[in-house]
């Protein structure tokens, strides 16, 4: 070995640290990546995540909304007082008007009852109903008018 071959294999040692520090800076780039491949996939599942919760408070606070407006809107409200003997009268204490109330099981011998009539809110009606042996006063009348199709069941006071 000859002193001018020192400095050659001085430079293959450093070369081989410098090919060392290379692989393993490599394998840190590739874990850098790696991990913020991770990070960015994490961050799309959070901005959907977001995305849908932020969907659902728009659909919670619509269906809030509506609920509210449902329950401020002006409602009929029907109930049947007795006046006497055989007299009663349909009574409106809701706040909405009810136009055309028709009584779908009006008692045989009824005068008022057969024939639709309407009611301003807080209005009333006085019907007289009469019952036989044969054919006894309903306990209840079953009522329909315009904007409520599904009958509604009022009850006849006791007397």
């Amino acid at each position: 070995m000859d002193w001018g071959d020192i400095p050659a294999w001085f430079a293959f040692l450093l070369s081989g640290g410098a090919l060392w520090v290379s692989i393993k800076a490599r394998g840190d780039g590739k874990k850098s990546a790696s991990a913020s491949a991770t990070s960015a996939e994490a961050s799309v599942r959070s901005a959907v995540a977001a995305e849908e919760a932020l969907a659902l408070q728009r659909q919670e606070a619509e269906a809030r909304r509506a609920a509210e407006e449902e329950a401020a809107r002006p409602r009929v409200d029907l109930k049947i007082e007795w006046v006497r003997k055989n007299t009663y009268r349909v009574v409106n204490f809701g706040d909405a008007p009810a136009a055309n109330i028709t009584c779908l099981n009006a008692p045989e011998f009824s005068r008022n009852l057969n024939e639709p009539f309407s009611l301003e809110r807080h209005g009333a009606h006085e019907f007289l109903a009469l019952g036989t042996m044969q054919s006894r006063k309903p306990t209840a009348l079953r009522v329909v008018w315009d904007g409520q199709e599904e009958p509604v069941q009022l009850l006849m006071p006791a007397v």
